[in-house]
């Protein structure tokens, strides 16, 4: 992510508009969630929704949601696949990447 220094004035109100390189670089706009973490006497600011960036991910957790609220039974995932999911939480894809080996459809 690249360096940017930008200032911001705060209104009576305790509102701030974040400068617009800072908006481009996040890619948030109007109606956008902004986290605030206090971290160390720093404030650091990300989009709310960041993590979940992947629109399949989205979707998931969408159904998983509308399921936990109905009271449906949410079962646990296999172990193996909990562990392989947790071993790629925080790793980057490229989706242009090739494809290694067989792939099954």
């Amino acid at each position: 992510m690249p360096e940017i220094h930008e200032t911001a004035t705060l209104t009576s109100k305790g509102q701030l508009t974040l400068p617009k390189p800072i908006r481009q670089v996040l890619g948030v706009d109007t109606g956008a969630k902004v986290a605030f973490d206090l971290r160390g006497g720093e404030v650091i600011v990300s989009r709310a929704d960041a993590e979940h960036e992947d629109p399949a991910i989205g979707a998931f957790l969408g159904l998983l949601e509308a399921d936990i609220r109905a009271g449906r039974h949410v079962q646990a995932l296999p172990e193996d696949l909990a562990r392989a999911m947790l071993a790629s939480a925080g790793r980057t894809v490229n989706l242009d990447e090739d494809i290694e080996g067989d792939v099954a459809l």
